[in-house]
């Protein structure tokens, strides 16, 4: 089992190509993620299955500015929320 500091944040300096990092941003933010909270979602599943993950493996759904909900997860974002961490131990 792998030890953990849940809660806890270190900043990590790692060398992305610059295309690949915008997309990524951009497809994170179409689930409602920041870019370091996506590559946490990432890590995270990718440690628990002890493999390399999709992001078709993972159970969330794009939301789009068209979407009723778009304005509802932008209140959401806009108040006194939880963490990614907080809300992955629920």
């Amino acid at each position: 089992m792998l030890a953990t500091t849940q809660g806890q944040k270190v900043r990590s300096n790692v060398y992305l190509d610059v295309s690949l990092k915008q997309s990524a941003k951009e497809i994170f933010k179409v689930y409602g993620l920041s870019f370091s909270d996506g590559l946490n979602l990432l890590l995270k599943q990718a440690t628990d299955k002890r493999s390399p993950i999709l992001i078709s493996d993972l159970d969330i759904e794009p939301v789009y500015p068209n979407d009723p909900d778009y304005k509802l997860i932008q209140d959401v974002k806009n108040e006194d929320t939880i963490s990614l961490d907080e809300f992955m131990k629920l």
